[in-house]
């Protein structure tokens, strides 16, 4: 029978939805080792990933993984209880032969599209953790709560790209910019990289209101 036990994924995910009702997908861009990963892959292929319909495979994701918990929550008849180190022994969970099948599948689900697609492509595609930072920047938006962006001075602008060149997602950012004098959408990751990488120094960290003109 099926246990009720919130573990230290439970937690870290919700610490993923409240900080990004203020930050946005900081997360990936500051602490997701998987992003970083994808990233060392990037001196192998640094080309943008390509983008639109593909995107909506790690909602399909999330949305299946989200319907299997209230299954299981449902189905389940104990109590709610908190185990924060739940099947982690010794600080780590993989402890057994047959759970390397599972760390590995993880490491291949995310290093070989970035190696064949390019840019944290499985960011993109795959990562069934950022629907949690979209749903809460999106709450944040709606709420009103200011929030972190960047901003950029789009008179300024000189059309160097070397924004779009910088962005570990393989973003069109001066295309943003140029629309919405910011970089902000779903698929930005707050990690400053267009910031740094302007000799006009155009781009800025900023909190404000998101749907603010």
């Amino acid at each position: 029978m099926f246990q009720h036990i919130l573990n230290g994924s439970f937690f870290v995910f919700m610490a993923m939805l409240v900080i990004s009702i203020f930050a946005g997908r900081a997360w990936c861009g500051y602490f997701c080792p998987a992003g970083g990963l994808q990233e060392c892959c990037m001196r192998i292929n640094d080309k943008p990933a390509k983008q639109g319909k593909r995107n909506i495979i790690k909602y399909v994701l999330w949305c299946i993984w989200m319907i299997g918990i209230i299954v299981t929550y449902i189905l389940g008849k104990n109590d709610v209880t908190i185990d924060f180190f739940y099947m982690t022994d010794h600080g780590i969970s993989v402890t057994e032969i047959y759970n390397y099948i599972i760390y590995y599948g993880v490491l291949f689900l995310f290093v070989v599209p970035a190696l064949v697609h390019g840019k944290r492509a499985a960011c993109h595609y795959f990562c069934w953790m950022a629907p949690f930072m979209v749903i809460g920047s999106t709450i944040g938006r709606l709420l009103h709560i200011p929030q972190l962006h960047i901003e950029a001075r789009q008179e300024d602008c000189i059309s160097c790209k070397r924004c779009n060149k910088s962005c570990p997602m393989g973003l069109d950012v001066e295309q943003l910019v140029r629309q919405n004098k910011n970089s902000s959408c779903t698929e930005c990751i707050q990690c400053g990289e267009c910031i740094h990488a302007c000799p006009k120094h155009v781009l800025h960290y900023k909190m404000m209101w998101r749907n603010k003109k």
